[in-house]
């Protein structure tokens, strides 16, 4: 059993003689994009690392962080439904890159860090995990080329617009034309130029169109779930976000499903039996079954967050007790205090009292004999969804407690029995803010109404319109490698050719048929159609608006950054150092230890003269 750490350092834009091999004198010199080179006689510095520890570094970590990222991560992730067995006999079977990403025992860093960019991915928008991985992993493999001419990777990512997104044949001319013209705006031009084509290419909808809704989010989330439940989930995402949905002004609507919204799963039943509650639900019953009712209209909702109970002592507390009355007194005090706690409470006239913490039998007794309801230890985050459904304001003191913090916007409070559990509703609410993939993509569409064409389309026509910017460079062969990636495979997941080269399609004076993707790609150059794409059941060249297969804008924008921004951020680690540090077997002896004498400690090192 071993535990394995990692340390990157990155490369700053100073580099030595090997990282460099233009500069050969002693003196500070400048290179084509204008920044100050050290000289290679210029001390390194100094790192004094345990026996244990291997270190890594130079153009063999560029070679080994794209080859992770590559074969470890793509590979696994860019089939159509991928099935992983994992420890204890489990399998998983799913086409969502992040539910097997996360699933996966790596241990290499730079694919580490590709786990991450999807995980990032789906915190963010909630959808485009697996394309964000197999672009950025492309990227990196585009880049492999100039990290074997030895360019700098600083220098890779600063011209990331011709070296990342085109293939060069002409590296030389592309170094003395690319760096100099593009040096310090072309990374920030990439994205730019990339959103404003999804800005072209977007188009707007009516989110009060049901229908449209129903039709986008069915499209979006058509790989998630087998087509018998398509409209079914379609239906009960676009409610749950439209409920919970907030005008921020300016045209802005604000959807938080991670706190608003919850997916309480039950076991038995059917799919079909699943419902949007504009409310909450929680596994509680009351705390007194036979008194307390389990069914009130317009209820009176007070929240606590401190026990209704006698405090006990923090420490050890001795009480000495002189005559036979003390008990009783003793036993009042503590009657007098919860019933002083109750009373606090009572006098609002509350139907429901619900505590995050402890309710003493006493003042069970107050309440169920007063008409009140109670429940007890719940869940600090289904008490806030509470307080936001109701409208009413968690109390820490019961001597705090005004009339405003009564809650008073539910419609209904009902205790049902699911199964052999209790489940307590809370619906019927005049401001419910209370099937994660289908709920991220309508929050998608309802914050930014855009949508994009999906089946590649949107990557192809980037890729063309970005080549088109570049046509003013002479001396440079170009070929959009980096955002093909997509396309291709869905090309390659249809059982379509999409393998032949260009150089096999001149070479032959007649071609019969030319690959799925290079056709799609002359039509995006020519601007014919910015909509074409592959249609993932036959593999045909089709129009995305006819099919009605979209992809919400905001996912695609985030892929872009998320994975340029991580491909630049591997291509500059240049240095890993990791250790393995073995841990003793249970039951194992152990090994005799030499004599040390104590002499000082260097983290947690200890020196052993000779």
């Amino acid at each position: 059993c071993c535990q394995r750490f990692q340390v990157f350092s990155f490369s700053c834009p100073k580099e030595s003689k090997e990282r460099n091999p233009r500069e050969n004198s002693a003196t500070p010199t400048t290179d084509l994009c204008g920044l100050t080179l050290p000289s290679p006689n210029m001390q390194s510095p100094v790192l004094v690392l345990k026996d244990s520890l291997t270190r890594e570094s130079g153009s063999k970590v560029h070679h080994a962080n794209i080859q992770a990222s590559k074969v470890d991560i793509n590979t696994t992730i860019s089939s159509n439904i991928t099935h992983v067995k994992l420890a204890f006999g489990r399998i998983v079977v799913t086409n969502d890159g992040n539910a097997i990403l996360r699933e996966l025992d790596i241990a290499h860093p730079a694919a580490k860090s590709m786990i991450e960019l999807s995980r990032t991915q789906d915190e963010e928008v909630g959808d485009g995990t697996t394309s964000v991985i197999v672009l950025a992993g492309e990227m990196l493999h585009v880049a492999e080329a100039f990290i074997d001419k030895k360019y700098h990777p600083t220098v890779i990512c600063r011209g990331i617009l011709f070296l990342i997104l085109y293939y060069s044949v002409d590296l030389h001319n592309l170094y003395s034309m690319v760096v100099r013209s593009f040096a310090f705006a072309a990374y920030n031009k990439a994205l730019e130029d990339a959103l404003a084509v999804l800005d072209k290419i977007s188009m707007s909808i009516d989110v009060n169109d049901r229908s449209m809704m129903l039709g986008l989010v069915k499209s979006c989330i058509g790989t998630k779930f087998t087509s018998q439940f398509g409209d079914l989930i379609a239906d009960l995402a676009l409610d749950a976000t439209t409920t919970v949905g907030v005008d921020i002004g300016q045209g802005l609507r604000e959807v938080d499903i991670k706190k608003y919204i919850k997916v309480e799963k039950i076991p038995g039943g059917q799919l079909e039996d699943s419902k949007v509650l504009k409310g909450v639900m929680f596994s509680k019953d009351v705390v007194v079954p036979g008194k307390m009712r389990r069914k009130i209209v317009n209820p009176r909702v007070i929240l606590l967050d401190c026990p209704l109970e006698y405090k006990k002592g923090e420490n050890q507390t001795n009480a000495e007790l002189v005559r036979e009355e003390d008990w009783a007194v003793l036993l009042k005090m503590e009657e007098e205090y919860i019933e002083n706690l109750c009373v606090q409470i009572l006098k609002f006239k509350p139907d429901l009292v619900i505590t995050e913490k402890g309710l003493s039998d006493l003042a069970c007794h107050y309440f169920s004999k007063a008409g009140v309801s109670a429940i007890r230890r719940l869940r600090k985050t289904d008490n806030n969804r509470i307080a936001k459904a109701c409208g009413a304001v968690i109390v820490n003191r019961p001597d705090e407690l005004q009339e405003s913090d009564v809650g008073t916007g539910a419609g209904l409070f009902e205790v049902k029995k699911i199964g052999d559990e209790f489940f307590a509703y809370i619906v019927d609410c005049k401001d419910p803010k209370a099937c994660t993939d289908a709920m991220s993509v309508a929050r998608n569409i309802l914050k930014h109404p855009k949508l994009v064409p999906g089946g590649g389309a949107t990557e192809l026509t980037v890729s063309a319109t970005l080549k088109q910017k570049s046509s003013s460079i002479e001396g440079i062969e170009k070929a959009t490698v980096a955002f093909e990636a997509i396309p291709r495979t869905l090309a390659q997941n249809c059982g379509v050719n999409v393998i032949r080269t260009m150089t096999a399609l001149q070479g032959k004076a007649k071609v019969r048929s030319m690959t799925v993707l290079l056709v799609i790609s002359l039509q995006h150059a020519n601007g014919e159609n910015a909509w074409t794409g592959i249609d993932g059941n036959s593999g045909e060249i089709a129009d995305m608006k006819e099919l009605k297969i979209w992809d919400a804008y905001n996912v695609k924008a985030q892929t872009f950054k998320t994975s340029i921004e991580a491909a630049c951020m591997l291509l500059r680690i240049d240095d890993i150092v990791s250790g393995i540090k073995k841990r003793q077997a249970p039951g194992a002896s152990q090994p005799s230890k030499p004599t040390i004498e104590q002499e000082g400690e260097a983290d947690n090192e200890q020196m052993i003269p000779e």
